[in-house]
């Protein structure tokens, strides 16, 4: 009976170190991914401002001003080999002016 009663003493104690060795390992992992959810997270939040600063500077009224500003001009007629382009160029221009 003494020996049966030292054996579950040291079966408990080892079980008691090997939960908290567990327990120990399951706060370091819980603690590497909610660094890692916050590193996601920031990541979102810069591809949302890319986002949006790309919109800005994309915008073509930006680019128009710009272009002109270096010298910039739109294509005229004589730097085309043909009228196909121009009347392409042509119709282009009218759908985004509104006509």
């Amino acid at each position: 009976m003494r020996l049966l009663n030292i054996s579950a003493f040291f079966f408990a104690i080892a079980s008691a170190l090997l939960l908290y060795g567990l327990n120990y390992d399951t706060r370091r992992l819980e603690a590497e991914v909610q660094s890692k959810e916050r590193l996601a997270e920031r990541a979102r939040d810069d591809i949302a401002v890319l986002k949006a600063e790309r919109g800005t500077l994309a915008r073509p009224d930006r680019i128009d001003a710009l272009a002109r500003q270096i010298g910039l001009a739109p294509p005229r007629v004589d730097q085309f080999a043909s009228g196909r382009e121009v009347s392409d160029l042509d119709d282009h221009q009218d759908r985004g002016n509104g006509r």
